[in-house]
């Protein structure tokens, strides 16, 4: 009866995919004997032994061939033995005397076994006379004329090899079925009886063919079952008298089928068959199979001939696709080709690769392709919002190791994808480093699979007590099935074009990189003496202003009465001017003394350098009445004297553009992100148009007259660069008479200590006086 829950599923995996090399039982057309090659013994036989010598099994152990056959024929055995490959000798015909003038003319088929024991098999030979080779030679000729007489496809050859193969044998029905990547399998061809169901353009599930019986094909290229409804016949002894194992007869011809397979023959309404694998590369491409509606024996020598004709014609079949593959392969190297050239003439590779036809997509039939590099993306055609691919690559560095990264079902693997399936449910991804990929994708295909019966229910679990067993499905009528969330699979010639191209982009930016060391190492020193230069001329620069302020002062001093009002005004315009200039002055000096290398890292208290700042700016704070409110801040790793610094700046700026009239409000507000501190210090002041955001960060650049507000131009600047050499990033958000708000963040260290949440937890309040 059939099991609906199974306890054990490594049992369950073993009845899908039995052992072969344990099945030891025999179909009884033929008789095996199992031979001790030294000495030509028999050390096993199958019970059916009667058959063919005349003798019970008991009667023919422990003989040797010396002692059933003649001589002659020994001695004949005993010359081809003596090759490696066997196949020259089979078939060999033999006539072997049964009782008096009884004697039977049987095909002996040879070969060695895995543990290398002999393993002879007896066929009833139904022709006394040998298949002359010319025969095989003009049955393919004929084939190989037919697909030369017109312009032939893959389904033409596939027709003509079904054709001639049922010609050849007259069974019932004969199908080429060919193994998708998947491991599924569809009929691309069949003959058949006009009464005989078709199962043409159907899918079969991977389980119909299992991977044992699929690993059995690769080096038994022939499999016949006469009749299935034949009762097998058991070896005697059961077990290997040398080995104590069970003898493998992985390659016998005769070796009983698992008893699934012969169901499946059943339920198919056949009771012979005979299964020719076809090959590629030394990978099961596809099978013919034959089946009869009755029982029905081919001939040893037959079978090897619709092997050969099988063979000849698919190797037509293999040029066909190898040249199809070999002219998409040489147009994706020129595009390939093109793409590295494009990349080594701009300054920027990624501008090759998609500025320029042919582009990216071109290299691998994409719809839609983003370069992440730098952190920044860069996309071309169809291609999911940048937030998913920021989640997609964070997922990819997470789950991919290999040097690319291939689906045609991407939300199966991804399930976040399934958001963006109609423009990425195939992925093919390269990484370039560890943050940085090159992307492609293919959009949602969705298809209409036609199976021969349903795939979800492809064996039912049979239970007899403790010997359960699988039953292949008993309906092969059409099933059709909607696959959705798939896009069109990508060609292996495609995947190797994409491992190209990742090599080329490694090698361009390699070289960039090692260019860009050497203009680094340029800048280094180029900065490093503009900074000597820059501390050197404010050095010198003060001691002169120094003199003329105080004679200046001096002057106004010892000369006040005899100045009227206009030479009291310039004197006031000289001191202002040099107070001006030593501003300018301090401020290139702190602006000079901002770098990377000077960065004194350290876990610094981000509370801390805001109270020294805040401390610094008291007597501002108090003459304005600010009010500044500030979230609980965490310990990072930073310079604390550049934070401290940071903070002055910022908040000094929004004390000084203030409303008229108004309070300034100032709230220092932090969040904790995934890589990084985002801080923010907002006001409630003037504000600005946005169009200037940029600008302000530049040095010595100013959005009002010294007259309005006085100030050199360069605390922003200072602000930018002690943010990058953190490296971070700083921006505002602003509105002419709504504020500005300004944030920049700090990277998240292994080192920090967060001390917070981001909940307000201080406020300061200095009211005037």
């Amino acid at each position: 009866m059939p099991v609906s829950n199974f306890s054990s599923d490594t049992q369950l995996t073993s009845l899908k995919q039995p052992a072969i090399n344990t099945l030891t039982q025999v179909q009884p057309h033929g008789v095996l004997l199992v031979i001790n090659e030294s000495d030509l013994s028999i050390l096993q036989v199958s019970r059916n032994t009667r058959d063919a010598f005349g003798l019970s099994p008991e009667e023919v152990l422990g003989k040797t061939l010396d002692d059933l056959l003649d001589s002659y024929q020994v001695d004949q055995f005993r010359d081809g033995l003596g090759h490696d490959n066997l196949d020259v000798m089979n078939p060999t015909k033999i006539w072997v005397r049964r009782r008096g003038d009884d004697y039977g003319v049987y095909d002996a088929i040879f070969h060695r076994n895995q543990a290398g024991f002999l393993i002879m098999e007896l066929e009833p030979a139904l022709n006394h006379d040998n298949i002359p080779f010319l025969s095989f030679y003009h049955l393919a000729r004929a084939s190989i004329g037919q697909l030369e007489a017109g312009s032939a496809g893959l389904q033409d050859f596939c027709r003509i090899i079904v054709h001639q193969v049922r010609q050849v044998t007259g069974f019932d029905r004969v199908m080429l079925y060919k193994f998708d990547d998947d491991g599924h399998g569809e009929v691309l061809a069949e003959e058949k009886l006009a009464d005989m169901e078709s199962y043409l353009g159907l899918h079969f599930p991977e389980s119909d063919v299992p991977q044992p019986a699929r690993k059995m094909f690769l080096s038994n290229w022939i499999r016949v079952i006469p009749d299935a409804t034949a009762e097998p016949v058991d070896l005697v002894p059961a077990i290997n008298p040398v080995t104590h194992q069970p003898t493998d007869l992985v390659m016998s011809i005769l070796r009983q089928p698992y008893h699934c397979h012969i169901e499946y023959l059943n339920h198919m309404a056949v009771e012979s068959s005979l299964t020719i694998s076809l090959m590629k590369d030394q990978k099961l491409w596809g099978l013919i199979a034959c089946h009869h509606k009755t029982p029905k024996y081919v001939p040893y020598e037959l079978r090897k001939a619709c092997e050969f004709l099988g063979r000849v014609i698919f190797a037509e079949i293999s040029t066909l696709e190898e040249e199809a593959d070999q002219s998409y392969r040489l147009k994706l190297a020129a595009v390939q080709s093109a793409l590295v050239d494009q990349m080594a003439r701009e300054d920027y590779f990624i501008d090759g690769l998609v500025r320029h036809d042919p582009n990216l997509l071109d290299l691998v039939g994409a719809k839609g392709a983003a370069i992440c590099f730098g952190g920044q993306w860069t996309t071309l055609g169809h291609t999911p919002p940048e937030e998913e691919l920021n989640y997609l690559v964070q997922w990819l560095g997470k789950s991919v190791e290999d040097d690319i990264f291939v689906t045609d079902a991407l939300p199966l693997d991804y399930v976040e994808a399934q958001r963006f399936k109609d423009v990425a449910s195939g992925l093919m991804a390269i990484p370039i480093s560890k943050r940085s990929y090159v992307l492609w994708f293919r959009p949602e295909v969705i298809q209409t699979v036609n199976w021969g019966g349903n795939p979800n229910e492809a064996y039912t679990l049979m239970d007899e007590g403790e010997n359960p067993w699988l039953c292949p499905r008993q309906s092969f009528e059409l099933w059709k099935e909607t696959v959705s969330l798939r896009s069109l699979p990508w060609q292996s010639v495609e995947v190797r074009a994409a491992l190209e191209l990742r090599k080329a982009i490694v090698n361009i930016v390699l070289r960039q990189a090692e260019e860009l060391a050497l203009l680094a190492n340029d800048l280094e020193r180029s900065n490093a003496e503009l900074k000597k230069f820059a501390y050197v001329a404010s050095h010198d620069l003060q001691e002169p202003l120094n003199q003329v302020a105080n004679f200046v002062q001096l002057l106004e001093m010892r000369y006040d009465t005899k100045l009227d009002e206009d030479g009291k005004e310039f004197i006031g315009f000289a001191v202002e001017g040099v107070s001006l200039m030593q501003t300018l002055i301090d401020d290139v000096l702190a602006y000079s003394k901002v770098d990377l290398q000077g960065i004194e890292w350290q876990l610094t208290s981000v509370q801390g350098a805001l109270d020294q700042a805040l401390g610094n700016l008291r007597g501002r704070i108090a003459e304005t009445g600010a009010e500044i409110t500030v979230d609980t801040l965490p310990t990072i790793v930073a310079d604390g004297t550049q934070l401290m610094q940071l903070f002055q700046n910022l908040v000094g700026n929004a004390i000084k553009f203030r409303k008229p009239n108004e309070a300034p409000h100032i709230h220092i507000g932090v969040q904790r992100q995934e890589e990084h501190w985002l801080f923010s210090v907002a006001d409630n002041g003037i504000g600005f148009d946005p169009q200037f955001a940029d600008r302000i960060f530049v040095i010595f650049q100013r959005l009002h007259t010294r007259d309005e507000y006085h100030g050199s131009g360069m605390g922003l600047a200072i602000c930018k660069k002690i943010v990058e050499c953190h490296r971070g990033r700083i921006w505002v958000e602003a509105a002419p008479d709504q504020g500005a708000t300004f944030y920049f963040t700090i990277p998240v260290e292994g080192r920090d200590r967060n001390h917070g949440n981001g909940r307000k937890a201080q406020n300061y309040l200095f009211s005037r006086g």
